[in-house]
């Protein structure tokens, strides 16, 4: 496969997680359109990692992030068709966030780059590759495992529903 036919996508990522359940959002776009995602987002111009996950988690759920401890950065591979693109490339560095204050918002406001619409706390058991994108089942290994596992996953086929 050529290069020019990956479209790289760099973002920071929160898991937020009280038991067996953890805080999704709701995404309306993107690959991973009425599917559960992790809040988090790309990084602002000149922006740090820590800065840029606690901006963003802020801006999706409406919760204050008081601490981060970084996991550790995956890449998912799937095949989907953007522009030119025939491929996306996720590079993501995902975070553990403990401590935040704030009551998750069910809905947030809409600009442009925001696709989320909202956040709704899961059972992990009902988290799967039907209903999540490949970050939520990542947080499900972590929260189910107890550990944080560095691995790429390529997928051979990926439906972005509608």
């Amino acid at each position: 496969m050529s290069k020019n036919k990956f479209h790289l996508t760099f973002g920071v990522y929160g898991i937020i997680a009280g038991g067996n359940r953890l805080l999704v959002v709701k995404k309306n776009g993107g690959p991973y359109n009425k599917r559960y995602d992790l809040p988090g987002g790309k990084l602002g111009h000149g922006e740090s990692l820590v800065k840029a996950v606690k901006r963003a988690v802020n801006e999706e759920t409406g919760l204050e992030v008081l601490d981060v401890e970084q996991l550790g950065t995956v890449n998912f591979r799937y095949p989907w068709k953007q522009q030119h693109f025939e491929w996306n490339e996720h590079v993501c560095v995902f975070y553990r966030i403990d401590e935040y204050s704030g009551i998750p918002n069910t809905d947030v406001s809409q600009f442009v780059g925001q696709n989320p619409r909202g956040t709704q706390w899961v059972e992990v058991e009902n988290l799967n590759l039907e209903n999540s994108s490949p970050l939520v089942l990542k947080a499900k290994e972590f929260i189910l495992l107890h550990k944080f596992i560095v691995s790429d996953t390529k997928f051979s086929h990926w439906d972005v529903l509608d």
